[in-house]
């Protein structure tokens, strides 16, 4: 047998350094996979929504999507205020969608000039939508402004 000599163990480092690089762009980040306990619901929630938070408007709505990836359903939303930098954005996954609700796993940010002193609040971690009444509409049920205090009306409306 032949010993590699350093030019031939440079190349096998830079090789090795190479495939190990490829192998960690090519793996995703894991979500966990949705628990869908009423179909029509999920059909229901994937899409683009209306999306608003009652402090910046009732009247000029933000965007939710809600998109589904390899089993997992991800949301994105945001609202900006008209002429003001008032604004609510969501980011995350919904883990478990029933009739009248869904979990999401993610972050809110709330952001409003008379709230807070204007700083931006965020809320992390498993939060609930929940569709009350003859509502047509999700509404965030964490509704209690974790840095003020306001109650905050977060809502995805029905396509």
């Amino acid at each position: 047998m032949r010993r590699c000599s350093r030019r031939c163990s440079l190349g096998l480092i830079l090789i090795l350094a190479a495939l190990t690089t490829a192998a960690a762009q090519k793996s995703e980040k894991y979500y966990p996979k949705v628990i869908v306990n009423n179909m029509a619901a999920k059909q229901m929630l994937l899409g683009a929504h209306r999306f608003s938070l009652q402090w910046i408007s009732w009247d000029y709505f933000g965007k939710a999507t809600v998109t589904e990836k390899n089993g997992s359903l991800f949301i994105k939303g945001e609202q900006h205020g008209r002429g003001n930098d008032d604004v609510v954005t969501m980011d995350g996954v919904i883990t478990r969608v029933d009739a009248k609700a869904f979990t999401f796993e993610g972050e809110i940010v709330t952001q409003i000039s008379h709230i807070n002193n204007g700083k931006p609040c965020k809320r992390t971690g498993e939060m609930t939508f929940q569709i009350t009444g003859n509502r047509r509409y999700w509404r965030l049920q964490q509704m209690n402004n974790p840095c003020d205090e306001a109650a905050d009306y977060v809502d995805i409306f029905f396509r």
